[in-house]
């Protein structure tokens, strides 16, 4: 007999809450945020073909599908508290369905949080994800706080996501090793949950990596209405990715996106909290330039002299 709607939510998807005043099972999900607390609430979907691969592990789909939630909790500075979980598939599979709910949960286990609800329907394979969190009443990370002068950093290594990628459209050649590391990057993608929730009280503005560093950062300078000027050279990089012509390595690192690493700004004089910060979080993290009052994007190499900038990011409708 085959695997039916209702069938499908209780045997992969149903647990038992503890946070949550009311989970799976009723119209409606009941999260109760803690007092003096502001909800915070993010959606993200992952499509087949544009998100994700056909070929990527099911156990692997499901944790990218809630890190890159995470991921956008991690930027406000938001404790996460549940998620909801809508999606569409062609069929119930169960092999595939087994190895999505696996790694979705364990994802979710390592962060305290639950499904709390959601829908399915058949369908192209999408998947839709609502993540909620809890921030200190006006304690989020925005996009609208770097200030002239504020030091421009950048959490972990970016770019091996879209090295990979490259590699899987043919453009590039890895070794099987080494393609295994970028391919983690991009199929498992960590969080920094932990490093955003450090940087409260410290970070002027954060950003998570998604659709390019050059291309997110783009977005924190409108909203604050300012310029910056980054150090190329300066952007951290893994041994893989260090190992490709330089041409590649900008390409990678500046305009790859998938990253969800953590941007952010702070003021100068408090470079040694962002330091203790990330000792705190477990990640590494790199000044990778400035803040400045003159609006646009300054590009500048290792040596002062400028970088043209011709790097793009991802758009939906443009790529």
């Amino acid at each position: 007999m085959s695997l039916g709607e209702f069938d499908l939510i209780a045997k992969y998807f149903t647990r038992p809450v503890a946070r949550a005043a009311l989970g799976v099972g009723d119209d409606c999900a009941l999260l109760a945020p803690a007092p003096g607390m502001q909800l915070a609430v993010s959606s993200d979907m992952l499509v087949e073909g544009r998100h994700f691969l056909s070929t990527v592990a099911p156990d692997r789909l499901g944790h990218k599908a809630l890190a890159v939630n995470l991921s956008d909790l991690a930027a406000c500075g938001a404790a996460p508290l549940g998620f909801t979980l809508a999606f569409s598939l062609p069929r119930a599979d169960e092999v595939f369905l087994e190895g999505l709910a696996r790694g979705m949960f364990a994802l979710a286990d390592e962060h305290g949080i639950e499904l709390v609800g959601g829908d399915t329907t058949q369908g192209p394979l999408n998947l839709c994800l609502t993540v909620f969190g809890e921030v200190p009443a006006g304690g989020a990370l925005l996009r609208s706080g770097a200030r002239p002068g504020d030091d421009l950093y950048v959490s972990g290594t970016v770019g091996d996501a879209r090295l990979a990628l490259e590699v899987f459209r043919g453009t590039l050649a890895l070794p099987g090793e080494q393609f295994d590391r970028v391919r983690v990057a991009m199929e498992r993608p960590q969080p920094r949950v932990a490093l955003g929730l450090a940087l409260r009280g410290i970070a002027s503005s954060a950003i998570d990596v998604s659709d390019g560093l050059l291309g997110d950062l783009g977005h924190v300078l409108k909203r604050s209405e300012v310029g910056a000027s980054v150090q190329v050279d300066d952007v951290p990089r893994s041994a893989v990715l260090a190992a490709q012509p330089p041409a590649w390595q900008r390409e990678c690192t500046l305009a790859g996106g998938d990253d969800y690493e953590l941007l952010f700004t702070a003021a100068p004089g408090d470079a040694e909290r962002v330091r203790a910060a990330g000792r705190s979080a477990g990640v590494a993290v790199t000044r990778i330039g400035r803040i400045e009052a003159a609006r646009g994007l300054r590009l500048v190499d290792a040596a002062g002299a400028p970088v043209a900038h011709t790097f793009g990011s991802f758009d939906h409708f443009r790529s």
